[in-house]
């Protein structure tokens, strides 16, 4: 039973650092230029604005669910193994893990379009994996091997 225990909790602390992570993410790359998405619609009130944001907080949080589920069950398993709770280490690889999904098969960065500059963008991805990884030991990973 503890171990069903221990296995819910992680999932939902994967969840919510999924959440955060979308937040800084949609912070970070959005905020900047927010403005001028809804410029050629006119002025729209702020609700509408803050909930536009939250439905893309939302949806980035699906897709970083599933899109790093499998390299953080990895980094999971490992961490429950050797019952890593330090929140350094979470903050760290959460931000390692953000930043090799950023570079995908580019981790050299010459794949980069001409006139783009990328580096912000991995340096918020960075950020977001950081904030993850910091959610997540919140929620479990204090607690990383504590049913053996």
């Amino acid at each position: 039973m503890t171990v069903l225990v221990r296995l819910t909790m992680m999932l939902a602390g994967y969840a919510v650092a999924c959440l955060a992570a979308a937040l800084v993410l949609a912070l970070g790359t959005l905020a900047p230029h927010w403005n001028e998405v809804f410029a050629p619609l006119g002025p729209q009130p702020p609700q509408l604005q803050s909930a536009a944001m939250w439905v893309v907080v939302c949806l980035g949080a699906i897709v970083i669910f599933f899109v790093g589920f499998l390299p953080t069950l990895l980094v999971v398993i490992i961490a429950e193994g050797l019952a890593l709770r330090s929140v350094v280490a979470y903050g760290a690889i959460g931000g390692a893990l953000a930043l090799a999904m950023a570079y995908g098969l580019d981790f050299a960065g010459y794949i980069a379009p001409a006139g783009i500059d990328i580096a912000r963008e991995r340096e918020v991805f960075a950020a977001a994996g950081i904030a993850g990884g910091l959610v997540y030991w919140l929620f479990a990973g204090r607690s990383a091997g504590a049913w053996k």
